[in-house]
């Protein structure tokens, strides 16, 4: 299954990592999208969809590639995994407000960012490797250890998840109900200002 957006590198991460919980291993994302795939001067289908052969698949949903909001309590309290934020600098540090009304501002302490927009190059597609690990790195974030990804809604915590795969990483989980399950909650520690 290949899976793209026409963003470029968007929601397709969020796609992919859905199949992969799913149990389907056998995704790619189509790093840059469709409007890589027409820079590149590829044909492309308008019109209804050519009718596919049917195959079965039975799904087989994989529990270690999500988290809940216990599961994240529990590592912000006693560690063990590191937790990377999508969300643009200004919201983590709590500098800007939140497009959601009623949540509060702020990170997950130990959290550490890493703006999905850091992730992707000027075209939409993933950086190299190296800009990759360099990233992570400047951000302080420890991806020797399966992270925890997060954001605002659980969409752009998949592209981090995607730049770990890219470096070997396979592991990562995702926060699912992401900050906008945990800055609504007023049970929940939130720390300001930078990791």
């Amino acid at each position: 299954v290949v899976v793209y957006d026409s963003q470029g590198l968007f929601s397709a991460a969020r796609v992919w990592w859905t199949f992969r919980v799913m149990g389907h291993e056998d995704v790619v994302v189509l790093d840059g999208g469709l409007p890589a795939w027409e820079r590149g001067g590829r044909p492309i289908e308008t019109g209804p969809p050519q009718q596919r052969m049917e195959r079965h698949f039975t799904a087989r949903f994989r529990a270690d590639l999500v988290r809940n909001l216990n599961d994240v309590q529990r590592i912000v309290a006693n560690g063990g995994a590191p937790i990377l934020d999508a969300r643009p600098l200004a919201r983590f540090r709590g500098d800007a407000p939140e497009p959601r009304a009623g949540l509060r501002s702020g990170h997950m302490p130990g959290a550490r960012s890493v703006p999905a927009g850091s992730l992707v190059d000027e075209n939409g597609a993933l950086r190299s490797a190296s800009e990759l690990r360099k990233i992570f790195a400047d951000a302080g974030a420890d991806i020797a250890r399966a992270a925890v990804c997060t954001c605002g809604s659980g969409v752009t915590a998949a592209i981090i998840a995607l730049a770990l795969a890219r470096l070997g990483r396979w592991d990562a989980s995702i926060y699912d109900g992401a900050w906008a399950e945990w800055g609504a909650h007023d049970d929940t520690p939130v720390a300001m200002g930078p990791a």
